[in-house]
């Protein structure tokens, strides 16, 4: 699978990381949980199932923020305020998103969007104008996995568990690559996150 990914910056920090199962790419959000502060902003791409949602979900473990994490298709964005003195998460889907920056500023979002995470799924190419410093997550199925059948319109992946992403296949093993970009990411090291996705599940 070609995926775009546009960046005109080098990158910061970067690391590469397989994924075997879906609770590792939740415990792989989980530990990028603990990297993230208030004005981050992540760009996760990947195609229909690739597990984008189930990562976010670990994010949203990590920080600690209110209601259940899943797949915004319907609503562009969607804001889960944190229970504790952590940022908010805002998790926004950007396929539908053809203005960029300025319909990202329109969403009227109720959230300080420098005081939160960002998390946008279809993001390269729509909202890197959001920030300088950003963290790009590239997730693709890996050579010889199988895709998970998908039903209507792909957004519900057939996994049963609600979320849209499709991904509850245990042996459906993901690339993970994660490009920091800008001085925020300097010196960052990503790839302390590897254990946490291969590890046996």
């Amino acid at each position: 699978m070609n995926v775009p990914h546009t960046e005109s910056v080098a990158a910061a920090a970067t690391a590469q990381i397989t994924v075997k199962t879906p609770e590792r790419m939740r415990e792989l959000g989980r530990g990028l949980a603990a990297l993230l502060r208030p004005g981050d902003l992540v760009l996760l791409t990947g195609e229909l199932g690739a597990g984008k949602t189930t990562l976010t979900r670990g994010l949203g473990e990590g920080l600690d923020v209110r209601g259940a994490v899943t797949s915004p298709t319907f609503v562009i964005a969607r804001v889960h305020p944190p229970l504790g003195d952590g940022p908010a998460l805002v998790h926004v889907d950007a396929y539908r998103l053809n203005g960029g920056l300025d319909e990202m500023e329109d969403l009227d979002l109720d959230v300080s969007l420098p005081e939160s995470v960002v998390v946008v799924e279809w993001g390269d190419g729509k909202v890197e104008e959001l920030s300088e410093d950003r963290l790009h997550v590239v997730i693709e199925r890996a050579v010889g996995s199988s895709a998970p059948a998908a039903s209507g319109d792909g957004y519900d992946g057939g996994d049963g568990d609600g979320d849209g992403d499709g991904y509850d296949d245990g042996d459906d093993v993901r690339d993970v690559t994660l490009t920091g970009v800008g001085a925020r990411w300097a010196g960052v090291d990503l790839a302390a996150l590897g254990e946490l996705g291969a590890s046996a599940g």
